[in-house]
């Protein structure tokens, strides 16, 4: 067994990661679902009733019925995400979107949103993972595909630039 540093043994086509914009993807959300305090998080669920997406590859629009359910930690306040979506585009084809992410800052700015008030993308983290399934031909590609995406919680619901994962 070696014993030298792996970054030694790392090909430098590893060191980076390379990435290129897919969408702006734009959510509407009604008010969330309060679960409440379930044995380990406090749990809410907001519904997704449409939102729309645009990209240089794709675009449209998203069908009414995707779910987002959201965990805040005890302790700490960080709101686990984890989502469910239906796109459609403009030329009719239909792709799932599933995806986890996670949100964190300081009280006052996470309650503030709360309220509906914006605030500065910079004041607060909102990150995701994400994933798509279609059976269309023409955006087959997708289903080899990891997104990443950076969010930002507007008072009519979350916006985020997508990135395809090189």
């Amino acid at each position: 067994m070696t014993t030298r540093p792996l970054s030694e043994i790392l090909p430098k086509e590893m060191t980076e990661l390379r990435v290129r914009p897919l969408f702006i993807l734009l959510l509407d959300v009604q008010p969330a679902i309060n679960v409440g305090k379930t044995p380990g998080v406090d749990r809410r669920v907001g519904v997704i009733t449409g939102g729309r997406f645009e990209g240089e590859r794709l675009r449209g629009t998203l069908l009414p019925g995707g779910s987002d359910w959201q965990a805040v930690r005890p302790g700490d306040g960080v709101w686990m995400l984890n989502v469910r979506i239906v796109l459609k585009t403009d030329d009719g084809a239909i792709i799932g979107m599933s995806y986890t992410g996670i949100r964190h800052g300081p009280k006052e700015v996470l309650d503030r949103i709360a309220r509906g008030e914006t605030v500065k993308a910079t004041d607060y983290y909102l990150r995701i993972a994400g994933s798509f399934e279609t059976s269309s031909e023409k955006y087959g590609w997708l289903n080899s595909v990891i997104c990443l995406g950076v969010g930002h919680r507007l008072p009519e619901g979350p916006v985020y630039q997508i990135f395809e994962v090189l």
